[in-house]
């Protein structure tokens, strides 16, 4: 009996264990942030309920081995003629754990099994007629009436938010949560949040840039040659810091300006972007002829490349 109780101790510590590891790993992700407890054990009811059931099934098959094992042990000891001595147990000295699972099982002693025997014989093996133990009992009906709650919570009051709401709120909280994320990604520039950029160590790097990519077609002081002058205030695809940023990205296909995207970085071109800026009003000697319209705030006429 003493091995008996044991299994019990680590089977009960065992789901404590498990129950315990599953709240920790489980996390509903709504807008607001992580469900709350209620909201948790109505969303996992199904598997909670699926636990208890497994535990008490397990229970009783520990339960209905160790009685096996007595009666077998029993039978051993009067086939051998040894004195079997049956165990007297006072209830009033039973402690209480062991009372309350007594009353859970309500299981008829070994000695009256008689007045339950069915008439059914199976191969020798007969049928007794006991009643379904109060612990399931009670988990069945548990079991109806939680289902009538969730149906209720979910799907006629609409308090709960259905699978494809929670998704949709999961998904809602991962792309903030990316977006944050690439918010603090000092390289993550784009055409969209480019800004103009006013650090002199930066704008020399950029320079740097220029004469070794675009020099060759725009001159060495942005005057112009194969490519249009960047110091006038005539622009083909636009003239602000997004437009220019955007064509140094995407280039213009029909003027034979190639894109630069993969081949510098966001930052670099941001850099590279606020240095064309600079060269705006320079007048440099030679310059090329302007070409495209004047440029002005809100014109987005040049950002359609490769139509001029």
């Amino acid at each position: 009996m003493k091995n008996y109780k044991q299994k019990y101790l680590y089977l009960f510590i065992a789901a404590l264990l498990s129950s315990s590891s599953l709240f920790a790993q489980e996390s509903v992700v709504s807008a607001g942030g992580s469900a709350s407890l209620g909201e948790w054990i109505f969303q996992n009811i199904i598997l909670l309920m699926g636990a208890a059931t497994a535990f008490g099934a397990i229970t009783a098959v520990l339960y209905l081995n160790n009685k096996l094992l007595e009666i077998q042990k029993s039978n051993f000891l009067k086939e051998q003629g040894l004195a079997v001595t049956e165990k007297v147990e006072v209830a009033e000295k039973d402690p209480w754990w062991k009372r309350i699972y007594d009353q859970s099982w309500s299981l008829v002693p070994m000695e009256k099994e008689k007045d339950i025997l069915m008439d059914h014989d199976y191969d020798g093996i007969r049928e007794l007629d006991n009643v379904l133990p109060p612990w399931w009992v009670a988990l069945f009906y548990a079991c109806i009436i939680i289902g009538f709650a969730y149906l209720g919570y979910y799907h006629v009051w609409d308090i709960g938010m259905s699978s494809s709401e929670e998704y949709a709120a999961e998904m809602e909280y991962a792309e903030s949560q990316v977006q944050a994320f690439l918010s603090r990604q000092p390289d993550r520039v784009d055409e969209n949040n480019v800004a103009v950029i006013t650090d002199e160590s930066k704008l020399g790097l950029a320079e740097a840039l220029y004469l070794a990519n675009c020099a060759t077609c725009h001159g060495q002081k942005g005057e112009g040659g194969i490519g249009p002058n960047m110091t006038d205030e005539y622009w083909i695809h636009g003239g602000n810091i997004n437009d220019i940023f955007r064509t140094i990205k995407y280039g213009g296909p029909a003027k034979g300006m190639i894109a630069w995207k993969s081949q510098l970085r966001p930052a670099d071109m941001q850099n590279l972007a606020s240095f064309i800026l600079t060269l705006q009003g320079t007048n440099p000697p030679n310059g090329k002829v302007p070409e495209g319209e004047i440029y002005q705030e809100g014109n987005a006429a040049g950002n359609e490349l490769g139509m001029q």
